[in-house]
């Protein structure tokens, strides 16, 4: 689906998007099978909080999406791929640059596919790691996504 729309233009309308502009969350990495992403966020005075570090609700928007669109565009458009809940975890301030990596395997998706075929629909839970430039854990986010196929 939206493997349709040019990787190029697929990026930037993402990077233009409000709730990421003004957080300073930047989409710079979707490989064109949308197995892979990375986004990052520099600390800016748009999203630092009370004591100087990023915003916390800044750290999780930068994860929220990525599963659902990713599993959602991998299966196709006979299933239906809902996010339903979502869990983070602080681990340690973040400051100057984060970044988190989204990785869907083929694994996952044959998975989800036979649950479906069996019970109806699934839930996942998969999670995200939040990383200062250190490479240090930040934030931990799991992200519950639904999947059923499409009513016909």
């Amino acid at each position: 689906m939206w493997q349709k729309i040019p990787k190029n233009l697929l990026l930037k309308a993402v990077n233009l998007w409000p709730p990421f502009v003004g957080a300073g969350i930047r989409l710079k990495t979707l490989n064109a099978d949308f197995r892979f992403a990375r986004v990052e966020m520099k600390l800016t005075t748009l999203n630092t909080n009370y004591v100087g570090v990023h915003f916390g609700g800044s750290l999780y928007s930068m994860t929220d999406p990525w599963y659902m669109l990713m599993v959602m565009d991998n299966l196709g458009r006979e299933y239906v791929v809902w996010d339903k809940a979502a869990r983070i975890q602080f681990k340690r301030p973040g400051k100057g640059l984060v970044h988190a990596e989204f990785t869907v395997t083929e694994e996952l998706i044959d998975e989800i596919k036979r649950e479906v075929l069996e019970k109806g629909k699934t839930e996942k839970e998969l999670q995200v790691e939040v990383k200062n430039s250190e490479g240090q854990i930040v934030a931990l986010v799991d992200k519950t996504i639904w999947i059923s196929k499409k009513k016909k």
